[in-house]
């Protein structure tokens, strides 16, 4: 594959929530489920992305995220799965379906988020991104990214295969995608044939209208458990039978569209790419569907840490913030690290992050995420402690704190304008060393380094404390870890403070 396969559409959260049913409710004749295990996932275009992520493709997603706390959470599944988001704003909420299971069979499904948000523009990366993709899936869910205007002929100009998986509230397919992917009762719907005859006889009829329409090279209409329909120039469908599968099948349309699609980017002729995706969608099905297919990473993936006391911290308190100072055209401004100790430098590096524009979010690595980077026996003061001092700054306006060893995930979600790094981080000042750069190109963000006072180091602070040596003013001989954290603690917030 020459470039990343790029799938394009809307995404949802999905939670499954499995429990026991063993008694009804005492006010009211309904089961009532005692939860035992949940697990949240990306749905939609964001599921099928995952897909072909764990079929061994590079794989970027272009889809709408919120301002709230379900994007941030779509945002740390989706890097789980290695998945490169590509994030378009989304006005509101972030769409979420909930089905709450017992045994293995679906009791009731729960949808919330609201009406559905607008979703905005792409950036120049995205358009670029279209153009160089080996193969490209829409995955249409009717939510408004498939019918952009400048994503559509982004679309239609591009030489990449392009497998069109429609929905009857979306729009139509750009003119010309190499394979539309509908399955039965879509078909049905979005070509409004007359009824009669046999059931493939409906399908052809409901294929070939739709390819004519949409001017497509082929129409595959699935079938469920019988396999699929394909229709193209000639005369005579190919009915591509499916070996028998029973389980769950949600999720097994998003498994056909990524197949076909993956197989297409591999250069595939369109006949052997849906016998492909018939193979792949059945064995999903017959091997547990969802619950078995999804990668470990995504089904172990830490939920994001909402708030350790205050209301300036969490995914909620963020993107609060976040969302209206876009909506008043202000300038987003982010920064992240440890901070373990907080101290005069990072202070003022936080101060000049906060002139650059009209809010400045910290994106705070949690406990899990210092050991990792700095060894077990950091950090010297828990992520409540330190999320609460940094929220304390006069100069910040948000705390967000993440569990993985980059803001990468964090970062495609919040997509601020500008990130900031202190001086000491890249030699010479040159945002081109900072790895978060590439991320910020997605959404025409940029990355700039502030000065840095000299001297000032968490690591040397916390050694020349358990040694017992004075630092930075500091009485020697005197000072315990705990009494640099407090005497740290007092100066910093003062100077912060405006």
């Amino acid at each position: 594959m020459a470039g990343p396969v790029v799938v394009l559409g809307d995404t949802l959260l999905d939670r499954d929530v499995e429990g026991l049913v063993n008694r009804l409710c005492p006010d009211s004749p309904v089961p009532v489920l005692d939860e035992t295990t949940s697990v949240d996932r990306p749905g939609g275009a964001g599921l099928a992305a995952v897909f072909a992520a764990a079929q061994g493709a590079e794989v970027a997603l272009v889809t709408a995220v919120a301002d709230d706390a379900g994007g941030a959470r779509l945002g740390t599944l989706l890097a789980a799965a290695g998945v490169r988001l590509y994030a378009l704003p989304l006005a509101g909420a972030t769409p979420e379906k909930i089905r709450l299971r017992a045994r293995g069979r679906v009791l009731l499904r729960h949808d919330r988020g609201g009406a559905t948000g607008v979703p905005g523009e792409p950036s120049e990366a995205v358009l670029r991104l279209l153009a160089a993709a080996s193969a490209v899936l829409v995955s249409d869910y009717g939510r408004g990214v498939a019918g952009l205007p400048a994503l559509r002929a982004a679309l239609a100009a591009t030489r990449a295969p392009v497998v069109w998986d429609p929905h009857p509230r979306g729009p139509a397919a750009v003119p010309g995608v190499h394979l539309a992917t509908p399955n039965e009762p879509e078909a049905r719907d979005l070509a409004k044939v007359p009824p009669g005859g046999s059931r493939l006889s409906a399908a052809s009829r409901s294929a070939q209208a739709l390819r004519r329409r949409w001017q497509a090279g082929a129409v595959a209409v699935t079938l469920g458990g019988d396999g699929a329909l394909l229709c193209h120039a000639g005369s005579t469908p190919l009915v591509v039978p499916a070996p028998a599968a029973e389980g769950d099948t949600c999720g097994a349309g998003d498994r056909f569209a990524a197949t076909a699609t993956l197989a297409l980017a591999r250069g595939a002729l369109v006949s052997e790419a849906v016998q492909e995706a018939v193979a792949e969608a059945s064995a999903y099905v017959a091997d547990g569907g969802v619950a078995t297919a999804l990668p470990a990473p995504v089904r172990t993936a830490a939920p994001a840490v909402v708030t350790v006391g205050g209301e300036r911290i969490g995914a909620r308190a963020a993107g609060e913030v976040v969302s209206r100072v876009r909506a008043a055209g202000g300038t987003v401004v982010a920064t992240g690290g440890c901070f373990d100790l907080l101290h005069a430098g990072h202070v003022a590096t936080l101060q000049a992050a906060r002139q650059l524009g009209d809010c400045l979010v910290v994106c705070l690595n949690s406990d899990a995420s210092v050991a990792r980077l700095k060894g077990p026996e950091r950090p010297v003061v828990p992520q409540g402690d330190r999320g609460r001092l940094l929220a304390a700054l006069g100069c910040v306006d948000a705390v967000l704190i993440f569990d993985e060893s980059t803001p990468h995930a964090a970062l495609s979600w919040l997509r601020p304008d500008i990130w900031v790094k202190g001086g000491d981080y890249a030699s010479g000042g040159g945002t081109e060393t900072l790895p978060e750069a590439e991320v910020l190109a997605r959404w025409g963000g940029h990355t700039v380094v502030v000065p840095y006072l000299d001297g000032r180091s968490t690591t040397d602070m916390i050694a020349a404390a358990r040694a017992g040596r004075g630092h930075g003013g500091w009485p020697a001989a005197t000072v315990t870890p705990a009494e640099a954290v407090a005497e740290t603690t007092v100066r910093s917030t003062a100077k912060g403070a405006r």
